[in-house]
């Protein structure tokens, strides 16, 4: 049976499924001189190159709309607590 490439690309996108070492994902993660998106270490597609101030542009913007969506979730609880509830109850035994 013929060995399987575990490197590549299929339709344009790269895949990887080499075991990675410490080395490696850094190098991966840090490629200065690079675009945005540099192929991922394992797995398949792209990911961010944090080498470039476009990357931590997308992590920053990220993580505020998670903030937000976090500060929102809990402020939507505090009003449901405070509201009544009504309740009914159909008997018709």
């Amino acid at each position: 049976m013929a060995d399987k490439p575990t490197s590549g690309e299929i339709l344009g996108v790269p895949y990887n499924f080499e075991r990675p070492n410490f080395s490696s994902m850094l190098s991966s993660y840090w490629q200065p001189g690079e675009g945005m998106l540099v192929e991922k270490p394992f797995g398949v597609g792209y990911t961010l190159n944090l080498a470039n101030w476009r990357s931590w542009v997308v992590v920053l913007v990220a993580g505020a709309l998670l903030w937000q969506q976090e500060q929102g979730s809990s402020e939507e609880s505090q009003d449901a607590e405070d509201e009544p509830v009504e309740v009914i109850v159909d008997d018709d035994n």
